[in-house]
């Protein structure tokens, strides 16, 4: 993904250049409470709001960040969020809608996420998406990068939208980074 590494890199070097309008960026993102989200499962949304969570949210749209998928198995439906706590989000999976079956992962800082979506407007752009079997197998054709395992259920698309992304895939007991859009 040397586009998404590259953008990444230019981010940080705005960043460490004590360019403050990413510091008011970043403070400004969107970042809404699980109450805000009432598809989620009463017991999901207790949980997150237990854990400090709100759900950042990409410029230019309102409800964001919470999916629902077969993630971890075919024959079970999971939740994933994307949960800032001071500033750094996770990709949150509710096995099977359960608090007590939860990972994180990826966790980044969210500034590492803001871009210029216009000229003279800084916004955040991490989204999550399903990433369901064709979608990656397309981009393993087209991009390379780790070979899919036996693909029979979804993936989670964490993406910087409009740029670059990765998928997250539950195989054998365990995540598997797969390659994205590029």
């Amino acid at each position: 993904m040397p586009v998404f590494v590259a953008a990444m890199a230019i981010i940080a070097a705005l960043v460490s250049s004590g360019a403050q309008d990413w510091d008011k960026a970043d403070l400004a993102t969107t970042r809404l409470p699980p109450s805000a989200f009432p598809e989620l499962p009463a017991s999901i949304q207790k949980d997150l709001t237990r854990r400090g969570c709100t759900i950042p949210q990409p410029h230019g749209d309102a409800h964001a960040n919470v999916i629902k998928g077969r993630f971890t198995s075919a024959g079970q439906t999971d939740w994933a969020v994307l949960c800032s706590i001071r500033r750094v989000s996770s990709i949150l999976v509710f096995r099977g809608g359960s608090p007590s079956a939860v990972v994180a992962l990826a966790p980044q800082q969210d500034l590492g996420y803001l871009r210029v979506v216009i000229p003279g407007v800084i916004g955040y752009s991490r989204a999550l998406g399903i990433a369901h079997a064709d979608f990656i197998r397309v981009h393993y054709q087209w991009y390379g990068g780790p070979k899919p395992p036996p693909l029979d259920h979804d993936g989670i698309d964490d993406a910087w939208a409009e740029s670059a992304s990765a998928v997250w895939y539950w195989y054998r007991g365990r995540w598997l980074k797969l390659t994205g859009a590029n």
